[in-house]
């Protein structure tokens, strides 16, 4: 699962947090963007992980990243939650250092085993869109040559629809978005029972190692009493993904 919760970090209530964690539930692992840079981001995550511990039956972990080599009113954290009994993390999570001068908010990449396999998640929060995301997402198609053994994963929030042509290059070494027409950012109220305004985010898989065997994004906005509560949680919904390694 991929998800920008917006803000995360003291905003967010008790009543909130329950919300964030019934949905977190239904993944094994998620990644997160736009927690806060100060101590109550990492509070907040810390919260959700013992919210999912005492409310599942089963044992969470998690993995905050330090903030963003951006600039202040930029920088951000990322973090990831798992299902320990499903994934584990193989070791320490790093905010990827090779285009920290291209990328404002540069990936937070995590490996993480299941079963004998091994993939890796590359977390990531692009530019507004008015900055042009895609001067950063080019970079994107070198990681895959940089990390030949990690079978990676790109997903979070792009600022950028899927069908830009700035994912072209990733699209031709075999990555497929997991997501076409989605929107996931939600409207400042909904016009018609239209609530969705953008398509944002994304999950890309490399084709020639998973199966993708469902896709889903989540309405957690259906179930609150309006556009206003849901936009509280965040002003993303997010996407949920089922994948399968390919038989070797």
């Amino acid at each position: 699962m991929t998800w920008n919760l917006q803000n995360l970090g003291k905003s967010k209530s008790t009543a909130e947090i329950e919300i964030i964690a019934k949905v977190i539930s239904q993944t094994d692992v998620v990644a997160i963007q736009e927690v806060v840079t100060n101590p109550s981001g990492i509070q907040t995550i810390a919260k959700i992980q013992q919210t999912l511990n005492n409310t599942t039956g089963v044992k969470w972990d998690y993995t905050v990243s330090d903030p963003t080599n951006s600039s202040p009113y930029r920088s951000e954290r990322y973090a990831y939650i798992w299902k320990t009994n499903k994934v584990k993390l193989k070791k320490k999570a790093f905010l990827d250092p090779t285009f920290q001068q291209e990328i404002e908010r540069e990936p937070y990449i995590a490996t993480f085993s299941y079963k004998n396999n091994v993939f890796t998640l590359s977390n990531f929060h692009a530019l507004p869109k008015k900055h042009q995301p895609e001067k950063e997402i080019k970079y994107f198609k070198f990681l895959p040559d940089l990390y030949p053994d990690m079978n990676l994963i790109f997903l979070g929030d792009f600022n950028t629809p899927q069908y830009n042509n700035v994912f072209n290059p990733l699209k031709k070494q075999g990555y497929t978005p997991a997501f076409t027409d989605q929107k996931t950012s939600l409207k400042q109220k909904c016009i018609n029972g239209d609530c969705l305004a953008s398509e944002y985010d994304n999950i890309f898989i490399p084709l020639y190692l998973f199966d993708i065997i469902e896709t889903k994004a989540i309405y957690f906005f259906e179930n609150l009493e309006n556009i206003q509560m849901a936009r509280k949680i965040s002003d993303h919904i997010p996407l949920l993904v089922k994948i399968q390694f390919k038989e070797q």
